[in-house]
């Protein structure tokens, strides 16, 4: 049963890294993106905005798909079409070729985000301790990777089919082969008791909105990163072209460290503490990124915002499983949601802020937002399985009797 659990902990943490190398690959080629379509400023935030709409789309049917379809098997399914559909977006010559691969790219990234965070959830809860900000890790590996395949293409003024297809050709069988040792929450026996006792459960909304306004939130910080640091460095600290891909990399550099020791630091401190302590990082980061003269102490800015927002989104993931045991899936579909609103504000409001104010003022309504995180961190406390609170369960619990544990 262990090696079950590392295999699935593996495979799984692979598929992170996968996923972060696509929307890396997307997210920093935005100017190049806009060059081979002829898309103008006008009209970019409306493309920005279409993949995570028809992202939440996709979430929206995984939590009704998942009560005939296990995770994983939506999870194996899923990342091809994501991976296809970016070379989609490399390959095309029409706005409306564009759209369409776009469209895919949102749609089966809303199964591949809520199926992930299911399957990561669920093997959190056999481990009977923290370890979902290690495949959040993964993924800014992943992110890395994909920023750092990003810088080579616009270095080399490579065309992005070009830079595509060979990340594709690399993944896409790696993907299908990892997807065979995925591990769903019936694969294994995990004796937790919450889980029994809360067989049947229903997800009150009530109880989970706290986690959906931070997880919101915290996506309102990440996508103004993800969607807009290239823009803001070029257009409003001066940098090259070249130099506008690296924001993003070091957000994901700084977002891998803190994601790499983060678990540590739930298990030592507990939850609450680790997510006040990233708000108030981040909050300073956008206010150095407002503020910075140049382009590399707007650098610094985004390095902090890695450190601070990147254990947002697992925590509140972890929260939300614990606060529904005997509905995690449905619960992490339903919040995942909220990842897709959140990229939904932020991108056009930043636009938006930007052109009606300035792109400077704009970062200074995200600095505000993550504030709203102090305000509802006890929605993190321990509930009753008490994993991340200092009072872990044994691990022989969680994968049966006679195990030695992981």
């Amino acid at each position: 049963m262990t090696d079950v659990l590392r295999r699935g902990r593996a495979s799984l943490a692979f598929s992170f890294l996968v996923q972060g190398v696509a929307f890396a690959l997307l997210v920093t080629r935005i100017p190049a993106i806009q060059d081979r379509y002829g898309v103008s400023d006008a009209l970019l935030p409306a493309f920005l905005a279409a993949v995570p709409i028809l992202a939440g789309v996709g979430s929206v049917t995984t939590e009704r798909l998942v009560k005939r379809v296990r995770p994983s098997r939506l999870l194996r399914w899923s990342q091809p079409v994501v991976l296809l559909a970016l070379l989609g977006v490399g390959a095309g010559e029409r706005m409306v070729e564009l759209g369409v691969a776009l469209a895919a790219f949102g749609l089966a990234v809303g199964v591949l985000d809520a199926s992930m965070n299911m399957l990561g959830v669920s093997l959190q809860r056999s481990y009977g301790r923290s370890i979902m900000l290690s495949f959040h890790a993964a993924y800014s590996l992943g992110g890395i990777v994909g920023a750092s395949l990003a810088w080579v293409g616009a270095h080399w003024d490579l065309a992005l089919w070009v830079s595509y297809l060979p990340v594709v050709a690399v993944l896409l069988p790696a993907v299908l082969v990892g997807s065979r040792w995925y591990v769903d929450d019936g694969d294994v026996a995990p004796a937790v008791e919450e889980k029994a006792a809360g067989e049947g459960q229903a997800v009150v909304f009530k109880w989970l909105l706290p986690l959906c306004l931070v997880m919101t939130v915290a996506y309102i910080g990440d996508s103004t990163v993800s969607n807009w640091s290239a823009k803001y460095l070029q257009d409003v600290l001066g940098s090259s072209e070249q130099m506008a891909t690296v924001p993003y990399n070091v957000y994901m550099v700084t977002t891998l460290l803190g994601r790499a020791i983060g678990d540590l630091g739930v298990r030592r401190f507990g939850a609450v503490a680790v997510v006040r302590g990233g708000a108030l990082v981040a909050a300073g980061g956008f206010a150095v990124v407002a503020a910075a003269p140049g382009a590399w102490v707007g650098m610094l800015g985004f390095t902090l915002l890695g450190l601070g927002l990147c254990v947002l989104v697992p925590q509140t993931f972890a929260a939300a499983g614990r606060l529904f045991p005997g509905a995690s899936d449905a619960a992490v579909a339903r919040l995942n949601v909220f990842n897709y609103v959140g990229f939904l504000i932020g991108s056009p409001l930043v636009g938006a802020l930007g052109d009606l104010w300035s792109y400077r003022g704009a970062m200074l309504v995200p600095m505000v937002l993550v504030l709203v995180t102090l305000v509802y961190a006890r929605s993190f406390a321990a509930q009753p399985d008490r994993y991340g609170g200092g009072h872990e369960r044994p691990r022989t619990a969680d994968v049966g009797r006679g195990s030695n544990g992981l």
